[in-house]
């Protein structure tokens, strides 16, 4: 398993994607047409069983919404990553990933895959499967909650990231990433028309020029 590495990729609208980054390493997902969500999930590299764990996460930063200065902690309570750039903010923990079942349970449609089949098929590619999926981040995507506690109709809102707005996040451990670019077009997490984004795994910090 090779973690050392850079890389720089656009990802096509509605693929999956996997890569390793290592420890000090920096992963920025950048939204380049904006207005479109991305799936995340993340592992220890060498022990996926440790893996990505909202509670830690939520309970750590005490809030619902990640931005910067939030670490995203594993369900041995050690930090995976850290949101050190942030130029959308408030990204969304609650919501999930989408799904073929989800889809025609909340929509009504039929025959129309999303994000865990993504998940599947960028995990087979490391011997894992529907056992290592977990609640996920959803980067670029809100999801109110007014005063009442209740979810707003759609759940989620269009319009939460522009053109180019970015998030990075430095590794605290050898970790592998795994990413959604979400096909979704039930809801308006990706404004009806599904993009592509751009990932740069860098060992400095990313300048946006």
């Amino acid at each position: 398993m090779n973690i050392n590495t850079t890389v720089d990729t656009i990802i096509a609208a509605g693929a999956p994607w996997s890569g390793f980054v290592s420890n000090g390493q920096y992963l920025t997902i950048i939204d380049i047409e904006g207005q479109q969500g991305v799936d995340f999930l993340c592992y220890n590299a060498h022990r996926p069983e440790e893996r990505y764990h909202a509670p830690n996460t939520l309970k750590a930063s005490r809030n619902l919404k990640l931005t910067r200065g939030h670490t995203l902690y594993s369900d041995e309570a050690r930090p995976l990553f850290t949101i050190v750039q942030d130029s959308c903010g408030g990204h969304d923990t609650l919501a999930g990933c989408c799904s073929a079942p989800s889809n025609e349970l909340l929509y009504g449609v039929t025959n129309c895959p999303g994000c865990r089949e993504n998940f599947l098929s960028a995990l087979a590619e490391h011997g894992m499967d529907r056992r290592d999926i977990v609640p996920n981040i959803n980067f670029f995507c809100s999801v109110p909650v007014d005063a009442n506690q209740q979810l707003v109709p759609d759940v989620f809102i269009a319009e939460h990231s522009k053109a180019g707005d970015y998030v990075s996040l430095r590794a605290e451990m050898d970790s592998l990433a795994v990413i959604s670019n979400c096909p979704q077009i039930n809801n308006p997490c990706n404004n009806g028309k599904p993009t592509p984004i751009r990932v740069i795994i860098s060992d400095s910090p990313y300048e946006n020029t």
